[in-house]
């Protein structure tokens, strides 16, 4: 068995964790809340965000149990990010998901199911890695660039901004 000083990174801890994002799902699904995923952040050993697919529930595509989780986490932290946090995700996080991870930037990321085992009960975002790697206009949703000049204006009042916080 693998532990260190930190609880948070230790075997024992990682299977207590593992275990409300799994109860989480199966709480989720038997509720109708929408699919089979749940997910905790944790922080110093304590769970301060937790989360469960509620697509179904709150009639929005972007309520994967990670983003629950994510979106709780942060208001308890009262930050954007998740410095120190470790995410423990009953699946492996769809696209969407690891985005909002990254930008959120926890220690660690541990997940149960692969991204194999959702795609055969039809979670299947294979296709959304695809279209990453293809240019956006040769996606499957019609996507076109416009006003490109216009648009950089943002940017330009963003680089010249003196009190800009950077993420």
């Amino acid at each position: 068995m693998w532990l260190n000083t930190d609880q948070t990174t230790g075997f024992m801890s990682d299977e207590k964790f593992m275990e409300e994002a799994i109860r989480l799902a199966i709480e989720g699904v038997r509720a109708g809340h929408g699919g089979p995923f749940g997910a905790v952040v944790v922080k110093d050993g304590e769970i301060i965000g937790r989360g469960q697919n509620r697509v179904l529930a709150d009639k929005d595509p972007t309520a994967h149990a990670e983003m629950v989780a994510i979106r709780e986490a942060c208001r308890q932290l009262g930050h954007f990010q998740l410095d120190g946090c470790v995410v423990y995700a009953s699946s492996e996080p769809c696209p969407m998901c690891l985005g909002a991870l990254y930008w959120a930037r926890p220690r660690r990321i541990v997940f149960g199911s692969s991204r194999e085992d959702a795609a055969r009960i039809s979670f299947d975002d294979a296709f959304i890695y695809e279209e990453l790697d293809h240019h956006h206009s040769q996606r499957h949703i019609p996507t076109q660039q416009m006003m490109r000049e216009k648009a950089l204006e943002a940017f330009k009042i963003w680089e010249n901004k003196e009190d800009k916080t950077r993420y």
